[in-house]
C-alpha cells in the first residue's frame, strides 16, 4: 500500500484485500499535471507534465491509471507528489517570468537593512505594491487549498472502487471524535507587543481560549524571566520566533546552519517545543537542522505572504521528525493592512471551508497590531465567533503543543481486526475514535463508529 495514504488515514495495511498498487517510477523533468477533478500535482508523470501551472489540465494522469487484475498502476509516484506539494517544491517553477521579492536576495537584504528606518506607512505601501496582483495567482487555490487532502481522497476512492469496498476503517483525525481543531497563536514582534501580552492573554481567556506566544530571542527586545513565566502561568505556551527576525534566516545554507544551532540553543534554554520563522520564510528541505518538536511557518496558501506558495493541506504533517502545523487562515496584519478589511467575513469563510473537511483552523494574531482599538474590536468579534463555533460544532480548541502530542500519538496507532470487528491500538488509544470512509454513490463521506457523523465532500 502507498505509505502516504496509510499515514494520512491510519488505515489497516490490508484494507483492500488483494488489491495493491504498482508504480512505474517515471523519469524526466518535474512539472505540473492533474489527477482527478482539477487536483493539481507537481512531480514526474508518465502522462506528461507542463512547465506552467496554467497548463496542468492538459496532462491528466487519471486517464492513464491501469486497473487490470488485482493491481492499480499509477503513472506517477503518489508519495513524491504529496511531498512536493507539502514542501512547496513546486515554487521553483512558479512565477518564472519575474523574480519575486522573497527570492531576490540582494533586494531582500537591502529592504531589511533599511526597514527599521522606513515609516510604517511607506512599508505598508511597498508591501501592497508587491502583493497587488495576488488575485491573479491560480495555485494554490484561494482562500483555502485542499489539494493534498483531495489527492488522498481521490486515491482512497480509487482503491475502494477497484476492491469493491464500501466502507473502510481508519483512525479519526482528532481526539474524542472532535469534528475539527482550532489553535490560536500570537507572534510578538516588538516591545510594545511584549508589553501588551498580559492584556491579550486576559482577553483570550475571557472567551475560553488559550494561545501560544512566539517570541524573538535576539535583538528585538528584552526577555525577562518573569515575562516567560507569566505566559506559562496563564496556561499558554512559549515558543521561539526566528532568531532576530531580520528576514535572513533562509538566505544562505551556511548562515542558516549557524542560526539554526543558536535557535536550538534557545529552544533548550526556554524549554520550548515549537517554532515559527519570521515573516513565514521557510525551506522545509532544511528542517533536519532543527531540534524543536513542531513548526508553524508554512501557510496553506500564501498569496498574501512575501514568500508565495503554500502546503495545500489543512492537516498537520511530518517533515522528517518535525510536525508541521500549517497556517490555514489569513494573518491579522494581511487582513487589516493589505486587504483593508476590518470585518471577520474572510475568516468566517475560511472557517466554513476548513470545517467541512474536518481540518486544522489555525490563526496568527499579533499583540503589536491588536493594541489598536479598531483592530482589537475585530479580533474580539473573532473570539466571540470562535467560542460559539467550538461549542456548536464540537471543535477541539487546543494549544499547538497539544496538537503536536496528539498527532505523534496518532502516528503510532493502528487499526487491528479483533473478534469480527475493529479496534485501535497504540499510545493514547483511549482518546482515539474509530471512523469509516464510506463510498456512497461515488461520493466519499466519513462516519464516526460511535455516532454517525457525516461530512460529505466531492
Amino acid at each position: 500500500m502507498i505509505r502516504a495514504l496509510l499515514d494520512y488515514y491510519r488505515l489497516p495495511p490490508d484494507s483492500f484485500g488483494g488489491v495493491s498498487p504498482t508504480i512505474d517510477f517515471p523519469s524526466g523533468e518535474n512539472g505540473f499535471f492533474e489527477f482527478g477533478e482539477k487536483n493539481i500535482c507537481y512531480g514526474r508523470n508518465q502522462s506528461g507534465v507542463s512547465a506552467n501551472v496554467e497548463d496542468a489540465g492538459k496532462f491528466d494522469a487519471s486517464r492513464d491509471v491501469q486497473t487490470g487484475g488485482e493491481t492499480i498502476r499509477l503513472p506517477f509516484d503518489f508519495n513524491e507528489v504529496i511531498e512536493n506539494l507539502r514542501r512547496e517544491r513546486y515554487r521553483r517553477n512558479m512565477n518564472a517570468d519575474r523574480k519575486s521579492f522573497s527570492a531576490n536576495k540582494v533586494v531582500r537584504k537591502i529592504y531589511y537593512l533599511v526597514r527599521e528606518w522606513l515609516p510604517v506607512w511607506l512599508r505598508r505601501r511597498l508591501q501592497k505594491i508587491y502583493l497587488r496582483r495576488w488575485k491573479e495567482l491560480q495555485f494554490p487555490a484561494w482562500p483555502v487549498d485542499f489539494t493534498v487532502d483531495n489527492l488522498h481522497d481521490e486515491l482512497l476512492r480509487l482503491f475502494m472502487k477497484k476492491s469493491g469496498t464500501k466502507k473502510v476503517p481508519f483512525i479519526w483525525f482528532w481526539p474524542e471524535g472532535a469534528s475539527g481543531c482550532m489553535i490560536m497563536t500570537h507572534d510578538v514582534e516588538t516591545s510594545a507587543g511584549r508589553d501588551f501580552t498580559s492584556a491579550l492573554m486576559d482577553l483570550d481567556a475571557s472567551y475560553g481560549i488559550k494561545a501560544s506566544f512566539q517570541v524573538v530571542p535576539e535583538e528585538r527586545y528584552e526577555l525577562p524571566d518573569c515575562y516567560i513565566q507569566q505566559i506559562r502561568d496563564h496556561g499558554c505556551e512559549f515558543n521561539v520566533h526566528d532568531l532576530s527576525h531580520d528576514g535572513q534566516l533562509y538566505q544562505r545554507r551556511d548562515i542558516f546552519l549557524q542560526r539554526a544551532e543558536r535557535i536550538n540553543e534557545y529552544n533548550k534554554k526556554y524549554n520550548a517545543r515549537g517554532f515559527r520563522a519570521g515573516v513565514m520564510y521557510r525551506d522545509l528541505d532544511w528542517y533536519e537542522a532543527y531540534d524543536f518538536s513542531y513548526d508553524m511557518s508554512v501557510p496553506n496558501v500564501a498569496h498574501l505572504e512575501p514568500q508565495r506558495g503554500g502546503c495545500c493541506t489543512v492537516m498537520p504533517f511530518f517533515v522528517g521528525k518535525i510536525l508541521e502545523l500549517p497556517l490555514t487562515t489569513t494573518q491579522d496584519y494581511s487582513l487589516f493592512y493589505i486587504l483593508n478589511d476590518h470585518s471577520i467575513d474572510l475568516w468566517k469563510t475560511q472557517l466554513d471551508l476548513i470545517r467541512e473537511r474536518n481540518g486544522l483552523m489555525s490563526f496568527i494574531a499579533h499583540p503589536d497590531y491588536l493594541i489598536n482599538q479598531r483592530n482589537r474590536s475585530v479580533y474580539e468579534s473573532l473570539l466571540k465567533y470562535l467560542r460559539q463555533m467550538v461549542t456548536r460544532e464540537n471543535i477541539w480548541a487546543a494549544l499547538p503543543g497539544d496538537v503536536d502530542r496528539w498527532w505523534r500519538a496518532r502516528s503510532q496507532m493502528k487499526v487491528v481486526s479483533r473478534d469480527g470487528g475493529w479496534e485501535i491500538e497504540g499510545p493514547e488509544k483511549e482518546r482515539a475514535r474509530l471512523a469509516y470512509a464510506v463510498l456512497d454513490g461515488g461520493r466519499m463521506k466519513y462516519e464516526l463508529a460511535e455516532v454517525a457523523q457525516e461530512n460529505v465532500h466531492k
